[in-house]
């Protein structure tokens, strides 16, 4: 199973909408971008039929070191989460 690559889905978006590569790919960035400007403010991203973007709070919490074994504190932090949207998930629980 092949990964879809940035590339490819440039190619696909410009294949489907009747565009250059060119403005696909200015597309695909300004939404990257948009998503990411969005989860630093703390802020949900929508998309109906897809799922949603959103900011996750770990809490700080103990680990250990593998290699000494050592224990350690692992920080809290803020972590991008997305969660799939009832009909995507359907559509990847379909069988071939």
């Amino acid at each position: 199973m092949a990964n879809l690559t940035k590339k490819e889905l440039v190619a696909t978006v410009a294949d489907k909408v009747g565009v250059t590569k060119v403005q696909a790919q200015k597309a695909v960035d300004a939404f990257v971008d948009e998503v990411k400007k969005a989860l630093k403010g703390k802020k949900k991203v929508t998309l109906i039929g897809f799922g949603t973007f959103s900011v996750k709070e770990r809490k700080a919490r103990q680990g250990i070191n593998p290699k000494t074994k050592a224990k350690i504190r692992i920080p809290a932090k803020s972590v991008p989460h997305f969660s799939a949207s009832s009909s995507l998930k359907a559509v990847v629980a379909k069988k071939k």
